[in-house]
């Protein structure tokens, strides 16, 4: 759909984002390892939802105690007359499509609230492994991978937030082909694509980006034992954007994301709303 109107106080958001990353503010992010795309055509542009709805269907890890909930609360005319509905919700932290903030698996490391907006808010990168993973449900992204990627579109810039397009938001919400197996409570026999430590730490390290997502379960693969891409990405205080949806509708590069959770003071993880803003074409 057409971008026609943005509130100001949304275009005042995007556009501050913008100028810090293309300033390369050293408060914020380290020194681009490439030029920044300049601000795109707000008024042309097409917006992309990259988020999965939160009801029923929504898949959490299997060791979650609970799902999501919604409960009514009021739906219908009070006495005075006038309709009023209102419902309370319950979720775990991790689950749908949400955000791992560094403390999810980094001592010290920021909690939701404290993650930067300039993290948030960025240039998009795609790398896609579709041709990969459609022979290897097990594929994790590799250093070489991303080389590839550069060598065809240029370095990827410091402060992007890089996003892995599996094809596995296709499988959403198929609880067993999405997450590789349905068993209740159990995790130990998982199996979908993410990233892998090589290139994680590419990323990561050589690139600094701002962070990485995938549309899959976890930014590790599903049979990791000991999620070394966690480690390494939320101890550099990079969040993981997980669960990510339609990223085969966003370009391998020229969008920008702006990825808002819910702004949880001290927490994990919560529920995200993502969004794409894609150039549109000539």
């Amino acid at each position: 759909m057409r971008l026609a109107t943005i509130p100001r106080l949304f275009l005042a958001l995007v556009v501050a984002a913008a100028c810090g990353l293309a300033a390369g503010s050293a408060a914020v992010a380290p020194k681009p390892t490439a030029a920044v795309r300049p601000p795109i055509d707000l008024k042309g542009a097409r917006l992309i939802d990259l988020t999965h709805p939160f009801d029923e269907k929504t898949i959490y890890w299997p060791t979650a105690p609970s799902n999501f909930q919604l409960n009514r609360l009021s739906f219908g005319k009070t006495e005075a007359g006038f309709f009023y509905a209102a419902n309370s919700f319950c979720a775990p932290e991790h689950g749908g499509t949400h955000i791992d903030a560094p403390i999810h698996f980094a001592e010290g490391g920021r909690a939701v609230d404290q993650i930067p907006d300039e993290q948030l808010i960025a240039p998009a990168v795609v790398i896609d492994v579709r041709g990969k993973t459609a022979a290897d449900a097990d594929y994790r992204l590799t250093a070489a991978d991303v080389r590839a990627w550069e060598e065809k579109h240029g370095l990827i810039p410091s402060g992007a937030i890089v996003l892995l397009r599996t094809g596995w938001g296709q499988r959403w919400p198929d609880r067993k082909r999405y997450l590789g197996d349905d068993k209740p409570g159990d995790a130990s026999n998982l199996h979908f694509p993410s990233y892998g430590e090589e290139a994680v730490r590419y990323l990561v390290e050589k690139r600094k980006v701002g962070a990485i997502g995938v549309d899959t379960a976890s930014i590790d693969y599903g049979p990791s034992k000991d999620f070394i891409v966690h480690q390494i990405a939320l101890g550099a205080n990079v969040p993981g954007l997980e669960n990510v949806a339609n990223l085969e509708e966003v370009p391998e590069t020229g969008a920008w994301v702006i990825a808002l959770p819910m702004k949880i003071a001290g927490g994990s993880g919560g529920p995200l709303r993502i969004v794409a803003l894609v150039p549109s074409r000539p």
